[in-house]
């Protein structure tokens, strides 16, 4: 059996926090919506910063590590790479292929805010 490794597309620092945060607005019911048929996760709610920090479903994370979401060239490269769809800003959609990539940082979300 072949062993995959993380981040197999060559994603930057910027573009991996970007898209590991958003399949996890994804997932939360009340930030975003998975279709059942096709895999494809639309954002409905895209996290604001207030202070040094943002809400990302139950995580807080720091204000810089969710800079991408405001970055029209991180959403244009992961369109190109298949990982979402075009549409940014007025829409963010992550395809199957998005929702399921191996970021390698999906072990930073673990344990959930107190705050």
């Amino acid at each position: 059996m072949p062993v995959t490794k993380a981040n197999p597309l060559k994603l930057n620092a910027l573009q991996l926090r970007t898209l590991v945060l958003a399949q996890i607005i994804a997932k939360d019911p009340n930030s975003g919506s998975i279709d059942t048929e096709t895999g494809d996760a639309t954002l409905l709610r895209i996290p604001h910063a207030h202070g040094d920090h943002v809400h990302v479903g139950q995580f807080v994370v720091a204000a810089r590590d969710a800079s991408g979401f405001a970055n029209p060239a991180v959403w244009v490269v992961l369109a190109r790479k298949g990982l979402a769809r075009e549409g940014f800003p007025a829409s963010i959609v992550l395809t199957r292929e998005g929702m399921e990539y191996d970021t390698g940082l999906g072990d930073n979300f673990v344990s959930e805010s107190d705050h």
